[in-house]
């Protein structure tokens, strides 16, 4: 009979390492609106234009994000997704092929 103190034990430590969820009211700071979020749709005109510096600081200017990442041809890029990137893929003769964001 001493097994059923030891499971009583164990359930009531176990409880205790049990977490609930934050409630609005607990003084959790508000969730963050996302910032630099990029829309590329406005500059979709500027396929076939040749990449450089200042042609980098534009698009950036123009479609919110705040990082810009340049794709060389035959160049591998990680599949993540982020709102406030744009990536801009281009030919061996420097021309812009697409303009994306993510």
């Amino acid at each position: 009979m001493r097994t059923i103190p030891i499971i009583v034990a164990l359930g009531v430590s176990l409880a205790a390492c049990a977490t609930t969820p934050a409630s609005p009211d607990d003084g959790e700071p508000p969730a963050r609106a996302p910032e630099g979020e990029c829309d590329a749709s406005g500059v979709q005109g500027m396929v076939g234009e040749v990449a450089s510096q200042e042609l980098g600081a534009m698009l950036l200017e123009r479609t919110g994000a705040r990082v810009l990442r340049w794709v060389p041809p035959n160049t591998a890029v990680t599949m993540d997704y982020r709102l406030d990137r744009l990536t801009v893929s281009y030919d061996a003769g420097m021309v812009i092929e697409r303009i994306s964001c993510g």
